[in-house]
């Protein structure tokens, strides 16, 4: 029944691997981790010369060189002392892991998309240029997706909770001293600066960790951490239209600083990697640029998101300076276009697990790009309310459908947060030239017909 193979030992005998354990050593057999032909070959042959194997049964050769060195090498060395099996694509464990990712989406994206609120009211208050103002957002997102290829190695290689917790206290310092903040660079170091970079600690491996609880489901537990924008776009934005006539805007912040520093206390207590770490290997798979889907879909994707972020950063200010709204009403503007993203983050995602991440991604590209044009024929408050829902419904589904899609192209999950983090990488470009450079267009375009201020004009007209 068992075959038995010839292996070149120094005694020149031949060798059944498939041999049942001894009687004498039961245990020696039963240790071993899953190995390959060459290791099973050599401990084998020392088996059968009567030498000890425990040490090279139950310990990992350590890789030589200091820490920074292994993790920042070409070599790949995945850590062979337990084997987790595959993905349970359920259970009460990785629930909770797409629970708290959706706590970790509340607090980074939910943040970001209510931008346009602080967008009208730096322009108020600091008297700057709508382009000047749009950098603070602009870096934001920068940040949150370039750092996704340190943040998303760090996972690879077992560092996910001192690097989330390293994002939790530059969040949570972030926040506090924009609450302090008075001029336009103590905002930008605050808001800009310091909670990008707590951001982008936070959103690329969280998004990797609960990838690799699922195969099946993974779309649509992606969609599910991804309506944590919305719950945090909605309730910020609320709290500081409700707050920021009353308390004033130190303490408004404040407020949303202790929201921040509740759901970090529950992520950081219930978050759990699952995959063994992955000790060394490059910090960019530069083999993953010769898969011609992963390259087409990150190119495609910088595209999409440098013009994605432009309407959430304007519309509330298209509303108060264009058609004459008040704050109030330009808040509840941003709020129809985040709320109408609770269906249209889940419903596709649950779609793209059977027809594909990609097949379900295109329909909404078409129509957020469809929807910016049709901005030019917005010349009423319903009219502009109608585009908020529509662009909001396209611009969802696609933010919801780009992660999914990027985790679905990465068969390895041991590589899940270095290939995660390499496409976030190239669309942080995109998100950090988009905003401003569609404002400075516009803000130089009125001028020119105009020779005044640019936003008294463009009511003129």
């Amino acid at each position: 029944m068992s075959s038995t193979q010839p292996y070149p030992h120094n005694n020149g005998e031949k060798t059944d691997h498939r041999r049942s354990p001894s009687a004498e050593d039961p245990e020696s057999l039963a240790a071993w981790p899953i190995p390959d032909d060459g290791e099973l070959e050599r401990t084998m042959s020392r088996h059968e010369r009567g030498e000890s194997v425990e040490a090279e049964i139950t310990h990992e050769p350590k890789p030589s060189g200091n820490p920074l060195s292994r993790t920042l090498s070409r070599r790949s060395a995945t850590s062979s002392r337990w084997d987790p099996g595959p993905a349970p694509d359920g259970g009460a464990k990785a629930w909770t892991q797409a629970a708290m990712a959706h706590l970790t989406i509340f607090s980074t994206w939910g943040w970001i998309t209510s931008y346009g609120v602080f967008q009208e009211y730096y322009r108020t208050t600091l008297g700057l240029t709508p382009s000047t103002i749009s950098w603070i957002g602009s870096v934001q997102i920068f940040l949150l997706f370039f750092l996704g290829t340190f943040s998303g190695r760090a996972l690879d290689a077992g560092l996910f909770r001192p690097v989330y917790i390293t994002g939790s206290v530059l969040q949570l310092l972030g926040v506090f001293s924009m609450s302090a903040s008075s001029n336009f660079w103590q905002i930008f170091l605050s808001q800009g600066l310091c909670l990008g970079i707590a951001n982008g600690l936070h959103f690329c491996p969280a998004m990797s960790l609960v990838s690799t609880y699922f195969v099946r489901k993974r779309a649509l537990v992606v969609g599910v951490a991804a309506m944590g924008s919305c719950t945090g776009g909605v309730v910020f934005p609320i709290i500081i239209q409700q707050l920021l006539p009353r308390i004033g805007f130190p303490w408004t912040i404040r407020v949303c600083g202790f929201i921040m520093l509740l759901t970090n206390i529950c992520t950081i207590a219930f978050y759990r990697t699952r995959l063994p770490p992955r000790k060394t290997g490059p910090l960019v798979e530069w083999s993953s640029f010769k898969e011609w889907p992963f390259m087409l879909y990150c190119a495609a994707s910088f595209f999409n998101f440098w013009g994605l972020y432009f309407a959430f950063f304007f519309v509330g200010s298209f509303g108060r300076e264009i058609l004459g709204m008040s704050y109030p009403d330009s808040i509840n503007l941003l709020l129809t276009m985040v709320a109408v993203g609770f269906i249209w983050r889940i419903l596709p995602n649950y779609f793209a697990d059977k027809i594909g991440s990609l097949n379900m991604l295109l329909p909404f590209t078409v129509l957020a790009g469809t929807m910016l044009f049709a901005w030019i024929g917005v010349h009423s408050r319903p009219s502009l309310f109608v585009f908020a829902g529509i662009y909001g419904s396209g611009s969802a589904g696609m933010q919801s459908l780009f992660p999914a899609g990027l985790s679905s192209l990465t068969e390895d999950l041991k590589k899940a947060g270095v290939r995660m983090g390499m496409g976030f990488t190239i669309v942080s470009f995109a998100c950090l030239t988009g905003p401003p450079l569609v404002s400075h267009l516009i803000d130089e375009a009125t001028a020119q017909r105009c020779g005044t201020d640019t936003w008294t004009c463009r009511r003129e007209l």
